[in-house]
């Protein structure tokens, strides 16, 4: 699937939005039944919506197959958002919605801009210029004055 910039943009943040949520609805579930216990159902629940999508309007479930031949770190984001999930599950309690929110998207963009400089994956290089470099450095900034308290 390709979609133009705009929409990237409106969807991205969307997502955003929904991460957001997502913490809280998770925490929420984790104090019913316990974190990786929740985290399972979060799992499930998302593999079901995505199996539909997939089967809807991503053309089936057939190039799956094509997963062998890849390099077997291409297989990790699952194990990643298993993390994510699992760690802001607990981190949500302590660190509030703000809090963890800071806390990852400080993470995400630090590294994204080493991914990005170094092409690591492939999808281009971006320069480490300094307006990178301010705009982590403002996001550092800015995830501080949120965790402080």
């Amino acid at each position: 699937m390709t979609i133009g910039r705009t929409l990237a943009v409106v969807l991205t943040v969307c997502a955003g939005a929904l991460m957001a949520t997502q913490s809280n609805v998770n925490g929420r579930l984790g104090r019913g039944v316990g974190t990786l216990q929740a985290a399972t159902i979060s799992f499930g629940v998302g593999l079901v919506v995505i199996v539909v999508l997939t089967l809807a309007f991503g053309g089936g479930l057939s190039s799956i197959a094509k997963a062998g031949s890849l390099p077997g770190w291409t297989l990790l984001g699952g194990a990643m958002g298993a993390a994510i999930v699992a760690i802001s599950l607990v981190s949500v309690r302590v660190l509030g919605t703000g809090g963890l929110t800071a806390g990852l998207v400080a993470g995400q963009l630090t590294l994204a801009i080493v991914i990005d400089r170094f092409n690591i994956f492939g999808f281009g290089y971006h320069a480490l210029d300094a307006t990178r470099i301010a705009g982590v450095l403002l996001l550092v900034a800015g995830t501080w004055l949120i965790l402080r308290h």
